[in-house]
């Protein structure tokens, strides 16, 4: 593999950013300063460090994302911006696309990754990978519509959902819902279903990753070892 493919891949770097680190002697391949980028080494083997900081070798990104209202959830889109555009661009080379989608006013959490086989088991229904979400609805809900939506609800479509469960506050205007699948807008047309209208709607997790209290709305980070280890393992 070329060094600069290396740290391009690695998030490290852009090819241009590579090329003057590499001029400048900030690039060291096993403790030596790279002549070129265009060098071929083992990603495997060879010890590759960029500005003092050790370049590991992944072959695969995973994004977690704190998603804001206005973004849609694509990896390009001709009218409005993209979650991929609150990332610099070392990270929006990489050929990562939202796990799953939110729609455009939908808030919170989501996955960024170039992992298509993972995303793929982690939306499979059959997996039954849980997706919580932090809702609010127009008018207060009552026990009896809570159990038909915890039953599965007929959309106009007539397209019949699995159970999800709801889990109803105080108020009876707010509460979280757990989906096993997700549908074009499910949330919003199972309420429709029930005569009802979302007014805000956030996911806060997915699978075993939990929205960090810590991430700003906008902010997004790189999965720990383990929340992959723990994805991997939802997903078998």
């Amino acid at each position: 593999m070329r060094l600069d493919k290396l740290l391009t891949v690695t998030a490290t770097a852009t090819r241009s950013e590579a090329a003057r680190a590499v001029r400048a002697g900030a690039v060291l391949v096993n403790g030596v300063p790279a002549k070129s980028a265009a060098v071929h080494i083992d990603p495997e083997r060879d010890a590759v460090e960029y500005c003092g900081r050790a370049v590991m070798y992944r072959t695969h990104h995973y994004i977690i994302l704190n998603k804001p209202i206005g973004y849609v959830s694509a990896t390009e889109d001709g009218k409005d911006p993209t979650v991929l555009e609150l990332l610099p661009p070392k990270y929006t080379a990489l050929g990562l696309f939202p796990c799953g989608r939110l729609d455009k006013n939908t808030l919170g959490l989501m996955l960024l990754t170039d992992d298509g086989d993972l995303a793929h088991r982690l939306l499979s229904p059959r997996r039954h990978v849980t997706k919580r979400y932090y809702f609010r609805v127009k008018f207060p809900l009552t026990e009896a519509e809570c159990a038909r939506f915890r039953e599965g609800l007929v959309l106009e479509d007539g397209y019949e959902t699995k159970p999800a469960d709801i889990a109803l506050s105080s108020d009876m205007t707010s509460g979280v819902i757990t989906l096993i699948e997700g549908k074009y807008h499910q949330i919003k047309r199972m309420m429709l279903a029930l005569h009802n209208q979302i007014t805000h709607l956030e996911r806060i997790s997915f699978g075993p990753l939990s929205l960090p209290s810590e991430l700003a709305r906008g902010a997004w980070r790189e999965l720990t070892q383990e929340e992959e280890n723990a994805l991997r393992e939802a997903a078998k």
